[in-house]
């Protein structure tokens, strides 16, 4: 039986799955234009659809594990645990935001975590159980995505700006 292989409808989609954390940062950016003191609308939207955004991805990545575990029939355990992990971190990141408004630090940790999933995705390559071309997608994904979300942080005032 032949693998399945990564197709360009999804790597299509895959890249711009991008977009919305480009905007991201666009509208972050944008309400630094006064000295990075400017606490306009567009940077409180930044800092909300950057960090809404990444940790909704975060869980889909999760919800792609889960269905490779279950696949799998018997020796699925660790993986489900380990697919449920985006999800418990990003709400976790979400509870840590609530009580501290410390979206730079909950920025730069999701945008880490994003990160730290292509060691699931490797090990997934590596067993055979990802279609060929998943690293070729994945890698550019997660480092965009983890990249975007860091740099969304990076320029992000300290504290969530209300709007």
């Amino acid at each position: 039986m032949e693998q399945a292989r990564v197709g360009f409808t999804a790597r299509a989609l895959g890249f711009a799955g991008l977009l919305p954390q480009i905007a991201a940062v666009v509208f972050v950016l944008a309400g630094h234009r006064n000295g990075g003191i400017d606490v306009s609308i567009a940077h409180g939207i930044g800092q909300a659809l950057a960090f809404g955004y990444g940790a909704l991805i975060l869980s889909f990545l999760g919800g792609m594990w889960w269905s490779v575990a279950m696949l799998r029939g018997a020796g699925q355990q660790r993986l489900a645990i380990v697919a449920v992990l985006p999800s418990l971190v990003a709400g976790g990141l979400a509870l840590a935001l609530a009580a501290t408004g410390a979206i730079r630090w909950c920025l730069v940790a999701l945008g880490c975590v994003i990160l730290l999933t292509l060691l699931v995705d490797r090990h997934l390559a590596d067993r055979g159980e990802a279609p060929a071309g998943w690293m070729a997608l994945r890698v550019p994904l997660s480092i965009g995505l983890g990249g975007l979300t860091i740099l969304a942080g990076a320029v992000s005032g300290g504290t969530v700006t209300h709007f």
